[in-house]
């Protein structure tokens, strides 16, 4: 992972809404729909210069130098969701703290919905 801005980040937290029921009513399919969504989002994090910090699952945890930057990049997912190009509702979540508090409890509580 390259280097974290430094000051103040904005973390961007994804998960995808009812995963484990996903993968059941999805089977066999389920990898290849994740492996989608993920590049989906990775997409996007790129495009508006996010660090991608940890995955769990279905999830990823994102850093931004800028709020600006995270919510772009929430809004090109919703969008690209928009168009079909993955299954599921997924969640987003993003807040700002000091560089070094990246990760924790809080992060994982704050995710939201997107349709």
């Amino acid at each position: 992972m390259s280097e974290l801005p430094g000051g103040t980040l904005t973390v961007l937290h994804t998960d995808v809404e009812d995963s484990t029921l996903l993968t059941v009513h999805l089977g066999n399919r389920y990898p290849e729909i994740l492996a989608v969504h993920r590049a989906l989002l990775r997409t996007a994090f790129a495009a508006h210069e996010g660090r991608e910090v940890d995955t769990q699952g279905d999830a990823i945890f994102v850093v931004f130098g800028r709020a600006t930057q995270a919510i772009a990049a929430a809004v090109a997912i919703q969008r690209a969701r928009g168009r079909g190009l993955a299954g599921g509702r997924g969640r987003a979540g993003a807040h700002r703290r000091p560089h070094g508090r990246t990760a924790g409890r809080t992060s994982s509580r704050d995710s939201r919905g997107w349709s």
